[in-house]
């Protein structure tokens, strides 16, 4: 299993997700309650256990802008600190649940998982596109049964979009075409990038553009570990590189648990912005495209749990950045383990 990376920023939720009400999530192993203020403000989150018998909160209820567990009634005001107990008027002074720093921006609302005291909101990482007004964005979350770490390896091999994905994004040309892997190590950054000058056209860019014929098109994914992932794709007809179209793909990778994982993904686009038809295929779409890498990623999982220890991978080009990842991985889990005085 791919160690769990702490003192890190991870997406809970997006942010239309979030309202007053409670909406439970688990990230790297710890249950969140998260919640909006009563006036629409500040998304909340708070663990998800009450300090009494650790009744799940998100079974409670809100009231104003307070959580009243539905067991017992303990009551947390919105740092995590109880308000109210049963049957006495002294609340012990252990009466209170973790607050969990949170920064909502570009759409997504993000938690500090670790040191509350290190959470930088200045460095979450940006994606401007999935709330830009040039822009218009499908999205969704599907949980995968596996280990988050081969959700990366997948979204940063994207030849697999020949195999698994053929007739809806994939084509030859994806898996002939050789990658460019740039790597900072330091800044927790994997890039990736292919350019085919002369590829087929998926239905996926066929159905939502227009264009027919052979197209120019150029997938540049950047990873920001742990946890965001952009693709920006551009495609267009080979005969006029000025009718150029652009996609940026999103994917928040978000374990929850050992062995599973959030997959949120979006699609967003600065084409036919206009057109109900084209954004209602471009959801569906892509949800069978994810659908597909869901299945995938259950059966690879089942598949290696059944592998005799010790058995090992091999290991090509293509998974340069997989590779690399694999390893920042590893250095962040690492740092993340550290006591917080030698961070």
């Amino acid at each position: 299993m791919t160690p769990f990376a702490r003192n890190q920023w991870y997406v809970a939720a997006y942010a239309h997700e979030i309202g007053h009400e409670l909406l439970g999530r688990t990230v790297l192993g710890e249950a969140l309650a998260l919640y909006r203020t009563e006036d629409g403000g500040a998304v909340v989150a708070l663990a998800d256990r009450c300090v009494h018998r650790r009744f799940p909160l998100t079974a409670g209820r809100l009231d104003g802008d307070t959580v009243v567990c539905g067991y017992h009634g303990f009551t947390y005001d919105t740092a995590g600190a109880c308000v109210f107990v049963p049957g006495q008027k002294r609340i012990p002074r252990t009466a209170r649940v973790a607050s969990y720093p949170v920064v909502e921006q570009d759409s997504l609302v993000w938690v500090w998982i670790g040191e509350p005291s290190l959470a930088d909101a200045a460095a979450v990482p940006r994606a401007r596109h999935l709330d830009s007004p040039g822009m218009v964005t499908v999205s969704g979350m599907e949980p995968i049964d596996c280990d988050y770490g081969l959700l990366v390896d997948n979204l940063l091999d994207l030849s697999h979009e020949t195999y698994l994905h053929g007739g809806y994004i994939g084509t030859p040309e994806v898996a002939e075409t050789p990658i460019a892997t740039e790597t900072d190590e330091g800044a927790g950054i994997v890039r990736v990038r292919r350019h085919m000058a002369d590829a087929a056209c998926p239905p996926f860019y066929a159905r939502s553009t227009g264009i027919e014929g052979r197209i120019s098109r150029t997938q540049e994914i950047e990873y920001f570990a742990p946890c965001l992932y952009l693709l920006h794709s551009r495609i267009a007809p080979v005969e006029d590189d000025s009718r150029a179209f652009h996609t940026e793909i999103t994917y928040a990778i978000t374990p929850s648990t050992e062995g599973k994982v959030y997959d949120f993904w979006a699609v967003s686009r600065d084409f036919a912005t206009e057109d109900e038809e084209v954004t209602t295929f471009l959801r569906d779409f892509n949800h069978t495209v994810v659908m597909q890498d869901v299945d995938a990623l259950n059966l690879l999982q089942q598949t290696l749990e059944t592998e005799p220890p010790g058995y090992q991978e091999l290991s090509i080009n293509i998974d340069a950045g997989g590779l690399a990842a694999r390893r920042i991985l590893a250095r962040l889990a690492e740092e993340g383990e550290k006591p917080t005085e030698t961070l």
